[in-house]
């Protein structure tokens, strides 16, 4: 059982190297994390396991992958990079990694929050302009902050937040409960809550999931923070809504197009602080994360 690190950067590349123990199976690390999908054939070289971090595998692809039968996906975001289903009609398996860096993506949603509240990223800009810009901010202590999905990335948003004295609300689509949370309709998160957090997983149900009509019933000068998928959002009605004041300010990690181009409408708007998909990205939640994808290969070398 042979796997390929298809698409490595180098920190990752040396923490896959560190965690490896006699008798692992046979891993390649292919140091070069901006392989095109065209080239996942020569990559694998006939390999049975791909690890992969970001690059897209189409389905059409993986036919041209001879002897491949699993894919370990660093994340959970898979179906952002390939279709599960299509690869499992080809007898390829795709797995996912869940929980690496719940407190990583929790502590930037924190302080994506945080920064839209008090203008911190347009301060920043504008001083280092030469303009003393002094505007008055948020106070967050009192407000009520509305998780959209509650799975363990949203459980450390609601525990940070209600130890900063914020109230929590939250909506899911199957039914959970946490301590200190209130578990609400959908329609009263959008109401009554000053800042919405989005954490669901990408699929069909959810792409696309805050339209304009749920973004316009939301209260008016909200903070908007994503750190979960930008297709989950109509990008141009939050833009319309960011112009109109609807939304106050959003802090963002994710995006429909990535990365970003320079000319993006998001980057013109002064009431935008953007991150580059980076919330999982602490050497802790990599530690996590390539640990998780070793027992996988392990796991997957066993069986075989």
């Amino acid at each position: 059982m042979r796997g390929v690190f298809v698409d490595a950067n180098e920190s990752l590349a040396v923490i896959f190297e560190r965690l490896e123990r006699p008798g692992d199976p046979k891993v390649r690390i292919h140091r070069d994390p901006d392989i095109t999908p065209e080239q996942y054939p020569e990559v694998l070289g006939g390999a049975e396991i791909a690890i992969v971090d970001h690059t897209a595998l189409p389905t059409e692809i993986a036919k041209k992958c001879t002897g491949l039968k699993h894919v370990v996906f660093l994340g959970t975001g898979a179906r952002s990079y390939m279709n599960p289903e299509e690869l499992a009609g080809l007898g390829i398996e795709v797995h996912l990694i869940k929980g690496y860096g719940d407190t990583a993506v929790a502590e930037c949603a924190i302080a994506l929050m945080w920064a839209a509240a008090r203008g911190i990223a347009e301060m920043d800009r504008e001083m280092r302009a030469g303009n003393w810009l002094r505007e008055d901010g948020m106070q967050l202590t009192g407000k009520t902050l509305g998780l959209i999905g509650f799975g363990g990335i949203a459980a450390e948003v609601a525990r940070i937040a209600r130890g900063s004295g914020m109230r929590v609300i939250a909506w899911n689509r199957s039914p959970k409960s946490s301590a200190g949370v209130d578990f609400v309709t959908l329609e009263k998160l959008l109401a009554e809550s000053d800042v919405v957090s989005l954490h669901l997983l990408l699929n069909d149900e959810t792409r696309g999931f805050l339209s304009a009509e749920r973004i316009a019933a939301m209260k008016p000068g909200v903070i908007l923070v994503n750190t979960a998928r930008g297709a989950m959002v109509d990008e141009q009605a939050m833009i319309d809504a960011l112009k109109s004041g609807q939304i106050r300010h959003a802090g963002l990690d994710v995006f429909n197009i990535e990365p970003l181009p320079k000319d993006h409408p998001l980057t013109k708007l002064r009431n935008v602080t953007l991150s580059a998909h980076s919330a999982f990205r602490t050497p802790e939640a990599s530690e996590n994360l390539i640990g998780a994808a070793w027992e996988h290969c392990r796991r997957i070398a066993a069986g075989a």
